[in-house]
């Protein structure tokens, strides 16, 4: 694997899919335990305002602050600690892993950018692991607009809505995608089964710890720590 060949990518494009990156016995111990976690029926975690307005239907976990540690495997991984080093530079920080499960027919996440474009040199950076496959029946998959990382704030408009250059992204089991904080994506609706993905996130040296407090959507600016909508984009 040529780490800096493939941080040449990522910051080309925004994103990076890696299938096969993690081996399928990983991926189905830790599949099987947020399965159990989850169960089928999972009540949300976020409040009705921000379900409404954000159309980002989805339920967060974060294990390793529960002391889940089978996860801590991922963080361990050579080959992912390389690549972040080739992308981030030396002594990025990890934040947190975070697992996101969307129910049966929930709306998926709309249009955002995971934190202010405002610094270019202020962001996060998503390593997003798959632990079962996505199929392009079942809906869940992951929409990127190529290069967006660079394009500023992400524009006014239809939280669902297209942009020339976007990419759907289709991930099987075990497949690393990696994600500029800046980018504009999306993840479309979940019309069969339920969806997962498990994000490591991790930050260059220097950036706040709450960088990706604030998120941006197409019609707001909201916050995760008081959750409140901090800015009407109209």
């Amino acid at each position: 694997m040529n780490h800096a060949t493939l941080a040449e990518a990522f910051w080309r494009d925004g994103f990076l899919v890696l299938p096969g990156f993690f081996g399928s016995a990983l991926m189905d111990e830790l599949d099987g335990l947020i399965r159990q976690r989850f169960g089928d029926d999972p009540a949300f975690w976020h409040n009705d305002e921000f379900l409404t307005r954000a159309r980002t239907e989805v339920i967060p976990w974060f294990p390793q602050a529960e002391g889940a540690t089978p996860f801590d495997v991922i963080d361990g991984n050579e080959d992912l600690q390389k690549l972040t080093d080739a992308i981030l530079g030396a002594h990025w920080q990890r934040l947190y892993c975070m697992v996101m499960f969307s129910k049966q027919g929930t709306a998926g996440q709309a249009w955002h950018q995971d934190c202010s474009p405002a610094r270019s040199e202020l962001h996060n950076l998503n390593r997003l692991v798959y632990t079962s496959d996505i199929h392009a029946e079942a809906g869940g998959q992951t929409v990127i607009v190529r290069g967006s990382h660079r394009f500023g704030l992400l524009p006014v408009g239809d939280p669902e809505g297209h942009f020339a250059d976007e990419v759907v992204v289709t991930p099987s089991k075990g497949t690393l995608v990696l994600l500029h904080g800046h980018a504009w994506h999306r993840v479309l609706p979940v019309t069969k089964g339920n969806r997962v993905s498990t994000n490591y996130r991790a930050v260059p040296a220097g950036t706040p710890a709450d960088i990706t407090d604030v998120c941006v959507y197409r019609n707001m600016r909201y916050q995760f720590s008081t959750s409140k909508v901090v800015e009407e984009r109209a």
